[in-house]
């Protein structure tokens, strides 16, 4: 069957204006799409997305995390084997984390990870018939916000959610950031590392956030509003 922009697809559906597009330039394939010999195929249920110019996912509510190139993690170390550790991501096995992939790491200068730190880091490569591979630097070389995850609290989160508090017209966050200060790592595996300057008001933000996964923009800046209200009076 073939499928458009905003169609609900099935595995197995056929979308000719992804294929269209690719003969003009190049397009970038998200989660639920596969490209085969004959064409662009969906590969799980969901909504058909197109972000501009030539990016396409399909959009839905699995909870599973599939290991996908160039994503953001977050996870924890379980392991170290030699110079690998094995970091936790919730996909179907461990991904593996050399200690040579942070910045400025050599043989005489390893990072100081243990098993149970918390790291954001990129997916290197992601393959369903390789060990996903984690880097915690950029293509330059340098960590930017990549790395250990200290302190802060992390929480579990529909990789639905993820993308939607992501996505520039949301206005969760900027909503948030008005009213208080604080440090936000968002994983598109569905894992969210927060931290602000007390234990209240970091989870007031994390039930915020996970309290916008249904609501209407104008929903969200009035839930936020009301947050604020209630921590107001609890410090006065």
């Amino acid at each position: 069957m073939n499928v458009s922009i905003d169609d609900v697809v099935l595995p197995g559906d056929h979308c000719p204006e992804i294929v269209a597009a690719g003969e003009k330039g190049k397009v970038l394939l998200g989660p639920g799409l596969r490209k085969e010999i004959n064409g662009v195929f969906i590969t799980k249920p969901g909504v058909l997305r197109k972000r501009t110019p030539n990016t396409y996912w399909v959009d839905n509510y699995q909870k599973r995390y599939v290991p996908s190139r160039g994503e953001n993690v977050i996870g924890t170390v379980v392991q170290k084997a030699g110079d690998i550790f094995r970091v936790d991501v919730g996909g179907s096995c461990a991904a593996s984390l050399s200690y040579l992939s942070f910045e400025g790491a050599t043989k005489k200068n390893r990072p100081a990870i243990k098993t149970g730190d918390v790291v954001y880091a990129k997916m290197l490569n992601a393959s369903k018939d390789m060990e996903p591979e984690l880097v915690c630097v950029d293509s330059h070389g340098k960590k930017g916000r990549l790395g250990v995850l200290e302190e802060g609290f992390v929480f579990k989160c529909s990789l639905n959610l993820i993308r939607k508090i992501l996505n520039p017209h949301c206005p969760l966050l900027n909503s948030l950031k008005n009213e208080w200060p604080f440090e936000l790592a968002a994983g598109m595996n569905g894992r969210i590392w927060i931290k602000a300057n007390t234990m209240r008001e970091t989870l007031a933000l994390g039930n915020a956030i996970l309290g916008s996964e249904y609501l209407s923009n104008d929903e969200i800046k009035s839930m936020c509003k009301n947050i604020a209200v209630l921590l107001a009076g609890h410090v006065s």
